[in-house]
C-alpha cells in the first residue's frame, strides 16, 4: 500500500486517514475506534464502507480527526475511508455511490449577524 493520506469532511470536522493492509485494526486519535466513539451508531458508521465492499478486517486504518462533534467526526471518517477504498479499487465506486457514502455533506452552521442574538433570531420587539 502506498502511504497516501485521504481526507473526509463534515461540518467543521476533518478526518485524515492512512490505510495499510492488515487485520482490521482501526485507531482514532491514538485510541481504538470503539473506545473513541462508543458502541453506538457512530462506531458502526465508520465500518459501513468496509462492510459494503467486503473489505472488513483486511486493512489497518489510522485516523486523525479534529473539530466538530462525535457524529460529524464519524461521518468525516466514513467519507475518508470510502475515498480510500475507491482509490484502491475504482470498480467499487458505484456500490458506494448508491449508498450515498461519497457525498460530502455541505451543511454548515450559518454565521451570526450583527445586531441579532443568533444568525436569524431577533431580539424581542417592543411596540411601546
Amino acid at each position: 500500500m502506498n502511504d497516501k493520506i485521504y481526507i473526509g469532511r463534515r461540518k467543521t470536522s476533518v478526518a485524515r486517514i492512512s490505510l495499510k493492509s492488515g487485520n482490521g485494526k482501526i485507531e482514532v486519535n491514538g485510541k481504538d475506534y470503539v473506545a473513541y466513539f462508543g458502541e453506538g451508531v457512530n462506531a458502526e458508521d465508520i465500518l459501513t464502507p468496509m462492510k459494503l465492499t467486503d473489505n472488513e478486517g483486511k486493512f489497518d486504518i489510522v485516523v486523525n480527526v479534529s473539530g466538530g462533534g462525535t457524529t460529524g467526526q464519524a461521518q468525516a471518517t466514513r467519507l475518508a475511508i470510502s475515498r480510500a477504498i475507491i482509490d484502491m479499487d475504482p470498480e467499487l465506486k458505484p456500490k458506494l455511490k448508491v449508498e450515498g457514502l461519497l457525498t460530502r455533506d455541505p451543511r454548515m452552521v450559518e454565521r451570526k449577524k450583527y445586531g441579532r442574538p443568533k444568525a436569524r433570531k431577533r431580539f424581542q420587539f417592543s411596540k411601546r
